[in-house]
């Protein structure tokens, strides 16, 4: 399993953009092979990595994830080639629904049958990637055309697939899923099983299988969950991430944190590898000085 690092929000801090370039870079010389970047509430991630792309080399650059609601899949298209024109093809594009609360509440569009959207914006968006002409009707929109990035190559995909529809969906259309909030017992018993299996009847290769998780080295492991359930509290109530909690027995997500010394964070890290868990996004969490320790342990470990 390799061990990614999330970068921006995901690092548990709000940086600056020199900041969060510096980051990078120092994520990068540590040997971290990837790094990620959520599309929240603050900078926008495929701009933010095509910044960093073209300044720290060796690394690859991941979202986790773009929502698709509110980018037409050939803006979408038009802005990962950009991105991975700018960092030489070191992207994955990682993309998800988001949630009803957002995209209705925020955005205002409709999240009737979400599922059906994901599949209409695939038949576009991967084509379009691959720099194909598209002519698509979909459910309140369409795409017609296609795209020409000078130096661009088409990222792989990766769907933040949950649901067995989902699941289904990214084995066989996308390269693989990216998982927040889900613990390895539920990648081992159903996140894992139903992306193979959709991916084998396919035909395509054995997908990838990132799995994110908030984590912190630290002695004080009862401060740690406690800050943990208040950090992240509000995945503790999003239908998505409920389910999955749900799976795993857990209240809440200080239940699936990765918490603990030296050697627990690494045991709880193989726990996740042996649930089929093909890379990891560490999200560091807790006191700056909790934080950078996270980070040495992390960079520490031996590379998969």
């Amino acid at each position: 399993m390799r061990i990614g690092i999330g970068i921006g929000e995901l690092s548990g801090q709000a940086n600056t953009v020199d900041d969060v370039v510096a980051d990078a870079r120092r994520a990068a010389e540590a040997g971290f092979p990837s790094l990620w970047m959520a599309q929240i509430f603050g900078y926008d991630a495929l701009t933010m990595l095509a910044l960093i792309g073209h300044e720290v080399g060796g690394v690859e650059l991941g979202t986790a994830v773009v929502p698709t609601y509110p980018r037409h899949p050939m803006a979408l298209a038009a802005q990962a080639l950009t991105t991975n024109a700018a960092s030489g093809g070191r992207l994955v594009l990682g993309i998800g629904l988001s949630h009803q609360v957002v995209i209705e509440g925020m955005f205002g569009y409709s999240y009737d049958k979400p599922a059906r959207h994901m599949r209409e914006y695939l038949s576009a968006l991967i084509p379009l990637l691959h720099g194909e002409q598209v002519s698509v009707e979909a459910t309140g929109w369409k795409a017609v055309g296609r795209l020409n990035v000078p130096g661009a190559v088409a990222p792989p995909v990766l769907i933040a697939a949950l649901a067995p529809r989902m699941l289904d969906l990214a084995g066989r259309v996308a390269d693989g899923t990216v998982t927040w909030m889900t613990g390895p017992q539920t990648l081992a018993g159903h996140v894992v099983p139903a992306i193979t299996k959709a991916a084998a009847d396919a035909g395509r290769p054995v997908p990838r299988v990132v799995a994110g998780l908030p984590i912190c080295v630290t002695d004080d492991v009862d401060a740690a969950r406690q800050r943990a359930a208040d950090t992240f509290a509000v995945y503790g109530h999003l239908p998505s991430y409920r389910a999955m909690l749900d799976k795993e027995g857990a209240e809440g997500p200080a239940d699936v944190a990765i918490v603990g010394d030296e050697a627990s964070v690494a045991a709880q890290l193989q726990v996740v590898a042996d649930a089929g868990a093909t890379d990891f996004i560490a999200a560091p969490f807790g006191s700056s000085g909790d934080r950078r320790r996270t980070v040495d342990v992390l960079a520490s470990l031996p590379r998969a």
